[in-house]
Protein backbone atom coordinates (compact mmCIF):
# COMPACT_ATOMS: atom_id res chain seq x y z
CA UNK A 1 0.00 0.00 0.00
CA UNK A 2 1.16 3.53 -0.75
CA UNK A 3 0.44 6.54 1.46
CA UNK A 4 2.00 9.77 0.24
CA UNK A 5 5.72 9.42 -0.27
CA UNK A 6 5.95 6.17 1.71
CA UNK A 7 4.59 2.64 1.60
CA UNK A 8 2.59 0.61 4.11
CA UNK A 9 3.32 -3.02 4.92
CA UNK A 10 0.53 -4.80 6.79
CA UNK A 11 0.76 -7.83 9.05
CA UNK A 12 -2.43 -9.60 10.08
CA UNK A 13 -2.86 -10.92 13.63
CA UNK A 14 0.48 -9.58 14.78
CA UNK A 15 1.26 -10.85 18.28
CA UNK A 16 3.22 -8.31 20.31
CA UNK A 17 5.90 -9.39 22.75
CA UNK A 18 3.81 -8.40 25.77
CA UNK A 19 0.93 -10.63 24.73
CA UNK A 20 -1.52 -8.41 22.82
CA UNK A 21 -2.63 -9.32 19.28
CA UNK A 22 -3.12 -6.55 16.73
CA UNK A 23 -5.67 -7.65 14.09
CA UNK A 24 -3.67 -5.59 11.60
CA UNK A 25 -0.27 -4.03 12.27
CA UNK A 26 0.92 -1.36 9.85
CA UNK A 27 4.59 -0.64 9.19
CA UNK A 28 5.25 2.57 7.24
CA UNK A 29 8.50 2.59 5.29
CA UNK A 30 10.40 4.37 2.55
CA UNK A 31 13.23 3.16 0.34
CA UNK A 32 16.12 4.94 -1.35
CA UNK A 33 18.42 3.65 -4.09
CA UNK A 34 18.18 0.40 -6.02
CA UNK A 35 18.22 -3.13 -4.68
CA UNK A 36 21.09 -5.14 -6.17
CA UNK A 37 20.32 -8.28 -8.11
CA UNK A 38 21.95 -10.42 -5.45
CA UNK A 39 20.26 -8.33 -2.70
CA UNK A 40 23.57 -7.76 -0.96
CA UNK A 41 23.38 -3.96 -0.65
CA UNK A 42 20.62 -3.42 1.95
CA UNK A 43 21.00 -0.86 4.72
CA UNK A 44 18.31 -0.71 7.39
CA UNK A 45 17.91 2.71 9.04
CA UNK A 46 15.20 2.65 11.77
CA UNK A 47 13.72 5.87 13.14
CA UNK A 48 14.40 7.49 16.52
CA UNK A 49 12.25 8.99 19.28
CA UNK A 50 9.57 11.38 18.04
CA UNK A 51 10.91 11.11 14.47
CA UNK A 52 9.34 10.00 11.24
CA UNK A 53 11.33 9.16 8.12
CA UNK A 54 10.87 12.75 6.88
CA UNK A 55 12.97 13.94 9.82
CA UNK A 56 15.94 11.62 9.38
CA UNK A 57 16.24 11.13 5.62
CA UNK A 58 18.43 14.25 5.33
CA UNK A 59 21.57 12.13 5.81
CA UNK A 60 20.71 9.99 2.76
CA UNK A 61 22.13 11.20 -0.53
CA UNK A 62 25.23 11.21 -2.73
CA UNK A 63 28.18 12.08 -0.54
CA UNK A 64 26.11 11.96 2.66
CA UNK A 65 26.35 9.44 5.52
CA UNK A 66 24.25 6.85 3.67
CA UNK A 67 24.72 6.97 -0.10
CA UNK A 68 21.89 5.56 -2.25
CA UNK A 69 24.16 5.51 -5.30
CA UNK A 70 25.46 2.12 -4.20
CA UNK A 71 23.17 1.06 -1.37
CA UNK A 72 19.49 0.19 -1.04
CA UNK A 73 18.38 2.01 2.09
CA UNK A 74 15.16 1.17 3.93
CA UNK A 75 13.73 3.40 6.66
CA UNK A 76 11.07 1.55 8.66
CA UNK A 77 9.07 3.89 10.87
CA UNK A 78 9.08 2.66 14.46
CA UNK A 79 5.80 1.53 15.99
CA UNK A 80 4.33 4.46 18.01
CA UNK A 81 5.76 7.21 15.75
CA UNK A 82 2.40 8.17 14.23
CA UNK A 83 2.92 6.66 10.76
CA UNK A 84 3.32 3.01 11.69
CA UNK A 85 0.83 1.49 14.13
CA UNK A 86 0.52 3.93 17.05
CA UNK A 87 -1.99 4.97 19.71
CA UNK A 88 -3.14 7.78 17.41
CA UNK A 89 -4.21 5.42 14.63
CA UNK A 90 -5.20 2.20 16.41
CA UNK A 91 -8.84 1.17 15.81
CA UNK A 92 -11.13 -0.05 18.56
CA UNK A 93 -10.99 -1.81 20.96
CA UNK A 94 -7.81 0.19 21.39
CA UNK A 95 -7.64 3.95 21.72
CA UNK A 96 -5.89 6.88 23.32
CA UNK A 97 -6.79 5.53 26.77
CA UNK A 98 -6.03 1.88 25.99
CA UNK A 99 -3.03 1.04 23.86
CA UNK A 100 -0.58 -1.85 24.12
CA UNK A 101 3.09 -1.75 25.02
CA UNK A 102 5.35 -1.93 21.98
CA UNK A 103 8.92 -3.19 22.31
CA UNK A 104 11.88 -3.27 19.99
CA UNK A 105 11.32 -7.02 19.72
CA UNK A 106 8.06 -6.07 17.99
CA UNK A 107 9.80 -3.49 15.80
CA UNK A 108 12.61 -5.70 14.51
CA UNK A 109 10.40 -8.73 13.86
CA UNK A 110 8.02 -6.57 11.82
CA UNK A 111 11.01 -5.12 9.95
CA UNK A 112 12.32 -8.58 9.18
CA UNK A 113 8.93 -9.62 7.81
CA UNK A 114 8.84 -6.49 5.64
CA UNK A 115 12.27 -7.18 4.16
CA UNK A 116 11.55 -10.86 3.45
CA UNK A 117 8.02 -10.56 2.13
CA UNK A 118 8.30 -7.37 0.09
CA UNK A 119 11.90 -7.52 -1.14
CA UNK A 120 12.98 -11.12 -0.63
CA UNK A 121 15.84 -9.88 1.54
CA UNK A 122 17.28 -12.21 4.17
CA UNK A 123 20.45 -10.34 5.15
CA UNK A 124 21.50 -6.79 5.92
CA UNK A 125 24.76 -5.29 4.76
CA UNK A 126 24.36 -2.72 7.54
CA UNK A 127 21.96 -1.87 10.35
CA UNK A 128 22.48 1.84 11.03
CA UNK A 129 20.68 3.79 13.72
CA UNK A 130 20.80 6.80 16.01
CA UNK A 131 19.30 6.88 19.52
CA UNK A 132 16.27 4.56 19.54
CA UNK A 133 17.33 3.61 16.02
CA UNK A 134 20.64 2.41 17.46
CA UNK A 135 18.71 0.35 20.00
CA UNK A 136 16.84 -1.34 17.16
CA UNK A 137 20.07 -1.96 15.25
CA UNK A 138 21.59 -3.67 18.28
CA UNK A 139 18.41 -5.73 18.69
CA UNK A 140 18.89 -6.93 15.13
CA UNK A 141 22.43 -8.02 15.97
CA UNK A 142 21.41 -9.91 19.11
CA UNK A 143 18.19 -11.50 17.80
CA UNK A 144 19.15 -12.20 14.17
CA UNK A 145 22.97 -12.46 14.32
CA UNK A 146 23.16 -14.57 11.18
CA UNK A 147 21.31 -11.89 9.19
CA UNK A 148 23.40 -8.79 9.94
CA UNK A 149 26.88 -8.22 8.52
CA UNK A 150 27.57 -4.81 10.07
CA UNK A 151 26.08 -2.49 12.68
CA UNK A 152 26.64 1.20 13.28
CA UNK A 153 25.03 2.13 16.61
CA UNK A 154 25.19 5.89 17.13
CA UNK A 155 24.33 7.39 20.54
CA UNK A 156 22.26 4.44 21.69
CA UNK A 157 22.39 1.45 24.02
CA UNK A 158 21.80 -2.29 24.21
CA UNK A 159 19.81 -1.82 27.42
CA UNK A 160 18.28 1.41 28.69
CA UNK A 161 20.24 2.39 31.78
CA UNK A 162 18.67 3.28 35.12
CA UNK A 163 19.85 6.89 34.79
CA UNK A 164 18.34 7.11 31.31
CA UNK A 165 15.03 5.88 32.73
CA UNK A 166 15.14 8.62 35.35
CA UNK A 167 15.44 11.19 32.55
CA UNK A 168 12.58 9.58 30.63
CA UNK A 169 10.34 9.45 33.69
CA UNK A 170 10.99 13.17 34.18
CA UNK A 171 9.91 13.88 30.61
CA UNK A 172 6.85 11.70 31.13
CA UNK A 173 5.95 13.54 34.35
CA UNK A 174 6.19 16.95 32.66
CA UNK A 175 4.01 15.85 29.74
CA UNK A 176 1.33 14.25 31.93
CA UNK A 177 1.37 17.30 34.21
CA UNK A 178 -0.63 19.12 31.55
CA UNK A 179 -4.15 20.13 32.73
CA UNK A 180 -5.67 18.06 29.91
CA UNK A 181 -4.29 14.80 31.35
CA UNK A 182 -7.10 12.58 32.62
CA UNK A 183 -5.06 9.80 34.19
CA UNK A 184 -5.04 7.54 31.15
CA UNK A 185 -5.38 9.93 28.20
CA UNK A 186 -5.37 13.60 27.18
CA UNK A 187 -8.75 15.25 26.73
CA UNK A 188 -7.20 17.75 24.29
CA UNK A 189 -3.85 18.45 22.69
CA UNK A 190 -1.60 19.16 25.73
CA UNK A 191 0.12 22.33 24.54
CA UNK A 192 1.47 23.29 27.96
CA UNK A 193 2.84 19.81 28.60
CA UNK A 194 4.46 19.55 25.16
CA UNK A 195 6.10 22.94 25.50
CA UNK A 196 7.45 21.91 28.90
CA UNK A 197 8.63 18.61 27.49
CA UNK A 198 10.57 20.44 24.79
CA UNK A 199 12.37 22.62 27.32
CA UNK A 200 13.29 19.68 29.54
CA UNK A 201 14.57 17.78 26.53
CA UNK A 202 16.65 20.74 25.35
CA UNK A 203 18.60 20.68 28.61
CA UNK A 204 19.48 17.01 28.21
CA UNK A 205 20.01 16.60 24.47
CA UNK A 206 22.81 19.17 24.20
CA UNK A 207 25.84 19.67 26.38
CA UNK A 208 26.73 22.40 28.84
CA UNK A 209 29.54 23.45 26.49
CA UNK A 210 27.05 23.84 23.63
CA UNK A 211 25.08 26.38 25.65
CA UNK A 212 28.14 28.04 27.11
CA UNK A 213 29.40 28.65 23.59
CA UNK A 214 25.94 29.85 22.44
CA UNK A 215 26.14 27.55 19.43
CA UNK A 216 22.41 27.99 18.84
CA UNK A 217 23.26 31.47 17.54
CA UNK A 218 25.82 30.03 15.12
CA UNK A 219 23.13 27.87 13.48
CA UNK A 220 20.60 30.62 12.92
CA UNK A 221 18.67 31.27 16.12
CA UNK A 222 18.48 34.84 17.37
CA UNK A 223 18.51 33.97 21.07
CA UNK A 224 18.21 31.12 23.53
CA UNK A 225 14.45 31.68 23.72
CA UNK A 226 14.21 31.59 19.93
CA UNK A 227 16.05 28.25 19.96
CA UNK A 228 13.88 26.73 22.68
CA UNK A 229 10.60 27.84 21.11
CA UNK A 230 11.24 27.27 17.41
CA UNK A 231 13.38 24.16 17.70
CA UNK A 232 12.39 22.26 20.84
CA UNK A 233 8.82 23.28 21.64
CA UNK A 234 7.87 23.16 17.97
CA UNK A 235 9.38 19.69 17.57
CA UNK A 236 7.02 18.11 20.10
CA UNK A 237 3.94 20.27 19.48
CA UNK A 238 3.57 18.70 16.03
CA UNK A 239 3.23 15.18 17.48
CA UNK A 240 0.37 13.29 19.12
CA UNK A 241 1.07 13.16 22.85
CA UNK A 242 -0.22 9.59 23.23
CA UNK A 243 2.27 8.45 20.59
CA UNK A 244 5.06 10.22 22.47
CA UNK A 245 4.07 8.49 25.72
CA UNK A 246 4.00 5.10 24.01
CA UNK A 247 7.44 5.71 22.51
CA UNK A 248 8.80 6.63 25.93
CA UNK A 249 7.60 3.25 27.19
CA UNK A 250 9.30 1.45 24.29
CA UNK A 251 12.51 3.30 25.11
CA UNK A 252 12.33 2.50 28.82
CA UNK A 253 11.78 -1.19 28.08
CA UNK A 254 14.57 -1.45 25.53
CA UNK A 255 16.82 -4.42 26.34
CA UNK A 256 18.40 -6.74 23.77
CA UNK A 257 18.38 -9.58 26.32
CA UNK A 258 14.72 -9.28 27.34
CA UNK A 259 13.44 -12.21 25.30
CA UNK A 260 13.27 -16.00 25.26
CA UNK A 261 16.54 -16.20 23.33
CA UNK A 262 18.76 -14.58 25.96
CA UNK A 263 16.62 -14.83 29.07
CA UNK A 264 17.57 -11.42 30.45
CA UNK A 265 21.32 -12.15 30.33
CA UNK A 266 22.78 -8.97 28.83
CA UNK A 267 26.32 -10.33 28.60
CA UNK A 268 25.03 -13.33 26.67
CA UNK A 269 23.04 -11.09 24.33
CA UNK A 270 26.00 -8.79 23.67
CA UNK A 271 28.23 -11.80 22.99
CA UNK A 272 25.71 -12.96 20.39
CA UNK A 273 26.30 -9.84 18.27
CA UNK A 274 28.83 -11.22 15.80
CA UNK A 275 28.39 -8.46 13.20
CA UNK A 276 31.26 -6.08 12.57
CA UNK A 277 30.05 -3.26 14.82
CA UNK A 278 30.91 0.36 15.46
CA UNK A 279 29.57 1.75 18.73
CA UNK A 280 29.61 5.53 18.46
CA UNK A 281 28.50 7.50 21.52
CA UNK A 282 28.98 11.23 21.83
CA UNK A 283 31.49 12.09 24.53
CA UNK A 284 29.07 14.74 25.82
CA UNK A 285 25.84 12.74 25.59
CA UNK A 286 24.10 13.17 28.94
CA UNK A 287 21.85 10.10 28.84
CA UNK A 288 23.39 7.59 26.41
CA UNK A 289 26.78 8.00 28.06
CA UNK A 290 30.10 7.03 26.54
CA UNK A 291 30.93 5.16 29.74
CA UNK A 292 27.90 2.91 29.31
CA UNK A 293 28.68 2.37 25.62
CA UNK A 294 32.30 1.47 26.34
CA UNK A 295 31.18 -1.21 28.82
CA UNK A 296 28.73 -2.72 26.31
CA UNK A 297 31.27 -2.64 23.48
CA UNK A 298 33.78 -4.60 25.55
CA UNK A 299 31.33 -7.52 25.66
CA UNK A 300 30.77 -7.69 21.89
CA UNK A 301 33.17 -10.03 20.06
CA UNK A 302 33.62 -7.96 16.90
CA UNK A 303 32.95 -4.38 17.98
CA UNK A 304 34.94 -1.15 18.00
CA UNK A 305 34.34 1.72 20.41
CA UNK A 306 34.59 4.88 18.29
CA UNK A 307 33.24 7.90 20.21
CA UNK A 308 32.30 11.22 18.63
CA UNK A 309 34.35 14.05 20.13
CA UNK A 310 31.72 16.77 20.03
CA UNK A 311 30.05 19.33 22.29
CA UNK A 312 26.69 18.75 20.57
CA UNK A 313 25.74 16.13 23.15
CA UNK A 314 23.20 13.55 22.01
CA UNK A 315 22.54 15.55 18.86
CA UNK A 316 26.07 14.82 17.63
CA UNK A 317 24.53 11.59 16.35
CA UNK A 318 21.97 13.44 14.22
CA UNK A 319 24.06 16.41 13.06
CA UNK A 320 21.65 18.14 10.70
CA UNK A 321 23.21 21.52 11.56
CA UNK A 322 26.73 20.32 12.24
CA UNK A 323 28.86 19.32 9.21
CA UNK A 324 31.89 18.38 11.32
CA UNK A 325 30.01 15.64 13.16
CA UNK A 326 28.36 14.54 9.93
CA UNK A 327 31.83 14.01 8.48
CA UNK A 328 32.71 11.79 11.44
CA UNK A 329 29.66 9.63 10.79
CA UNK A 330 30.24 9.56 7.04
CA UNK A 331 33.84 8.40 7.50
CA UNK A 332 32.78 5.76 10.02
CA UNK A 333 30.18 4.28 7.68
CA UNK A 334 32.65 4.38 4.81
CA UNK A 335 35.19 2.43 6.87
CA UNK A 336 32.57 -0.04 8.03
CA UNK A 337 31.19 -0.74 4.57
CA UNK A 338 34.71 -1.17 3.20
CA UNK A 339 35.49 -3.84 5.79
Amino acid sequence: MSDGDYEIFEIENYVLQRGITLPRARLAYKTYGKLAGDKSNVILYPTSYGAQHFDTEWLIGPGRVLDPSDWFIVIPNMFTNGLSTSPSNLPQPFGADRFPVFTHWDNVHAQRSLLKEVFGVENLALAYGWSMGAQQSLHWGAIFPESVERICAVCGSARTSIHNKVFLQGVQAVLTGDPNWRGDHFAAHPVRGLRGMGRVYAGWALSQAFYRGRLYEAVGFASLEDFLVRSWEANFLRRDAHDLLASLETWMQSDISDNQIHGGDLERALAAITARTLVMPSLTDLYFTAEDSRAETALMPNAEFRPIDSIWGHRAGNPLLNPDDEAVLRNAVRDLLAS
